[in-house]
């Protein structure tokens, strides 16, 4: 399938989900997830009307950067864990930035950056040990420190279910979220990736984040 005819299904699927359950369209945005891609098809990508995109890390964010410095208006987030020595670096690489999960972390953040810099909180749904992200029950804490620092934004929290097979089996860990985030005033929800994003869609997805729907297996 080609780049064009993936995305096209791709933005098929986030219409239908988004009618399925009485959102509008515009409440969703597709960001390609751009993990080992080339700069060759992110343009590709960027000249089908695409431009938010998501690196894992900040190595490969970085040595993308000049190939792809005359993409205007795309917008780069973070979606990767993020060690604290390379803070500076993602302040200087990155849009926003999805995966803050611990106070130490956004407190670095806030002393380095120039400016505001958009942030959510990655939360581990599913409590599962081998994965980032901060225990639900410890979200609202994490949630309270970072908006009481001046030069971080809060705007939503980001997850990765459990894998699995059948993409309904995300659906309660996609609703958890969203019933996180609406106790704690917050709009964004990055949730949702290639095998599951219509049901995240329809659980309240704000991004959801496509890699191989679009650019074929890794």
């Amino acid at each position: 399938m080609s780049l064009a005819d993936a995305l096209a299904r791709a933005q098929d699927q986030i219409a239908g989900a988004c009618a399925r359950a009485r959102r509008r369209r515009d409440a969703v945005q597709l960001l390609a997830a751009v993990k080992t891609v080339a700069p060759e098809r992110i343009r590709e990508a960027y000249a089908l009307g695409v431009r938010l995109f998501g690196e894992n890390r900040v190595q490969e964010r970085a040595a993308k950067r000049e190939a792809l410095a005359d993409l205007a208006g795309a917008s780069w987030h973070l979606l990767g864990p993020l060690q604290s020595n390379k803070a500076g670096a993602a302040l200087d690489l990155f849009d926003a930035l999805e995966t803050v999960d611990s106070l130490a972390l956004a407190q670095r953040l806030n002393r380095l950056a120039a400016a505001r810099v958009p942030v959510l909180i990655e939360v581990n749904i599913a409590n599962e040990p081998q994965k980032h992200g901060i225990a639900p029950e410890h979200a609202a804490g994490l949630a309270a420190a970072v908006r009481s620092l001046e030069r971080l934004e809060l705007r939503g929290l980001m997850a990765i279910p459990p894998a699995a097979g059948d993409p309904e089996a995300s659906r309660p860990h996609f609703a958890a979220l969203a019933a996180l985030a609406a106790n704690l005033g917050l709009a964004e929800l990055s949730m949702g990736m290639s095998a599951d994003y219509a049901v995240a869609v329809e659980e309240g997805a704000t991004i959801v984040r496509l890699g191989s729907a679009l650019f074929g297996a890794r």
